[in-house]
Parts: C-alpha cells; structure tokens; sequence
C-alpha cells in the first residue's frame, strides 16, 4: 500500500508563495509518477503539476512560469512551489502517486490540502 499526506496549505494573499509538501509511506519503491491536482468547488479535479519516475516534468498551461515540481531523493517528499498566486488558485490540491500492479496502473491520493489566495 501507499499513503500520501500532504502539507503546507493555507490563506495567502495574491502575489504570495506557498510551497506544498508530499510525504509518501509504505511501498515507496515502486512508485512510478507522482503528482499535484487541484479541485475548486464546482470543478472537476485537474492536473496542476507532475513529475516522473525519471525526472521530467509536467504543468498545466496557467501555471507554467508560477509553479515548479520537485522531489528529494528516493521520490520522497515531492514539493509543490507556488509563486504569484492568484485568487484563482484558491482549491484544495491533491498529492498524487501510481504505480504499476502487474499491467495495472494504480493511482493513489492524499486527503487534501487547503489553499486560499485572497486579500
């Protein structure tokens, strides 16, 4: 099993920083991609920022420039640095990890971190 908890949430004011934090427990090994989503109310959940096995990098069009991915070694934790916030980035965001299982890719979550960007 895997088990992510992530960190670093809160209330900033537009123009802030935050830097999220993902800690992943148990079968750490065999994690494959690992990611960030956000969901604002009334919307689906979307891929902010993701970072592979090897290293390369993924972002959504609107954060590019803003946002950067990271991870320390052995895939643990992965950061989420969030630059010149804007009111519009205010969702709860998710860690992402997956991993295969035979030739089945599991995907799992963490439960969630706040962030609201407002004055």
């Amino acid at each position: 099993q895997v088990q992510l908890v992530e960190s670093g949430g809160g209330l900033v004011q537009p123009g802030g920083s935050l830097r999220l934090s993902c800690v992943v427990s148990g079968s750490i090994f065999s994690i494959n991609d690992m990611g960030w989503y956000c969901q604002a109310p009334g919307k689906e959940r979307e891929l902010v920022a993701s970072i592979s096995v090897g290293g390369r990098t993924k972002f959504a069009d609107y954060v590019k420039g803003r946002f950067t991915i990271s991870r320390d070694n052995a895939k643990n934790p992965v950061y989420l640095q969030m630059n010149s916030l804007k009111p519009e980035d205010t969702a709860v965001y998710y860690c992402n990890a997956n991993r295969f299982m035979g030739t089945t890719l599991m995907n799992y979550w963490g439960k969630g971190t706040l962030v609201t960007v407002s004055s």
